[in-house]
């Protein structure tokens, strides 16, 4: 038999803890802000043509020397095709930029250059944040007709921790937030509540089980009985993530790291946030029965 944890003896501990988190998390997003990507920012998008295959490395390594240190470079479509974006709306950045690159030597011929206005990064962010809210939205109403309302307060919170602390980090270390970012995000909202789910799932039917038991005495032996299943998709999840952060290169840097964060932050709420807001709320075996309906009395002669 696994001897069960007691989680919740340091629940006090964990819920300093996470407040201080959240507090550091606001602080920086307050002063220091997120560091916004093109993708809400706007500015200027470069096609540019080789005729070999491109080195995307190399590439950043000389528009840095050029004075491009922010410019961001992607394959499209075929080896040869190169995309650049950086901030400006100079008209001649797409010659400038070409013959930065054509002084190693190699051809470069620019295909297309686009500029994109803020109003439209602006309409990105205000979408995307909208999203996010509709999400957590749905989640809390799924929750509260599939489980009970208390279970939804308790999973919300969780992810909004789970976001602000992430939100928080990126802004601290200013990584460049863009699309694959929100998307990371999003990403992170489904994986927390999945977690949280399968905890939340072992307390409802221990409260079957273990009529006698205390709450926190049914989360103890709910978690420990979960925690095997948690650490092994945890796990597993760093290491693809741990792969991306490695191997996919610049273009998904931030979406990794996001993701990183949001793991470990998910696993820490879906045991010291979501249970801790149950104790909070004093979950009991009487919320889970559901009302009973009184049957209508035909009192005619």
């Amino acid at each position: 038999m696994i001897r069960t944890i007691d989680f919740m003896g340091v629940r006090n501990i964990a819920f300093a803890l996470t407040l201080l988190l959240t507090l550091l998390a606001l602080g920086s997003w307050f002063f220091k802000g997120l560091n916004f990507g093109l993708d809400f920012t706007g500015g200027t998008q470069i096609e540019l043509s080789y005729e070999q295959s491109a080195d995307l490395g190399q590439v950043r390594e000389q528009l840095a020397a050029a004075g491009f240190e922010d410019a961001v470079v992607q394959s499209f479509g075929a080896t040869t095709d190169v995309v650049v974006r950086m901030q400006g709306d100079d008209p001649n950045l797409g010659s400038k930029v070409a013959t930065a690159l054509q002084q190693s030597g190699a051809a470069v011929q620019v295909k297309k250059v686009e500029f994109v206005g803020p109003q439209v990064g602006e309409e990105l962010r205000d979408q995307g944040g909208l999203g996010m809210l509709l999400a957590l939205g749905g989640i809390m109403l799924y929750l509260a007709f599939r489980f009970q309302w208390k279970f939804a307060l308790g999973a919300i919170v969780s992810l909004v921790h789970d976001v602000v602390v992430t939100l928080g980090i990126l802004s601290f270390f200013q990584i460049t937030f863009d699309l694959t970012v929100l998307a990371a995000l999003l990403a992170i909202i489904g994986y927390s509540l999945n977690d949280t789910i399968v905890v939340f799932d072992r307390v409802r039917e221990n409260f079957r089980v273990l009529r006698k038991a205390s709450l926190i005495e049914n989360i103890n032996i709910s978690t420990t009985q979960t925690l095997l299943r948690t650490m092994a998709t945890s796990v597993s999840t760093l290491l693809a993530i741990g792969a991306l952060l490695i191997f996919a290169g610049d273009n998904l840097h931030g979406f990794s790291i996001a993701l990183f964060i949001g793991v470990f932050a998910g696993t820490y709420s879906s045991i010291y946030i979501a249970n801790v807001v149950l104790i909070w709320l004093n979950l009991s075996v009487e919320d889970l029965i559901p009302p009973v309906v009184a049957e209508e009395v035909d009192e005619r002669p």
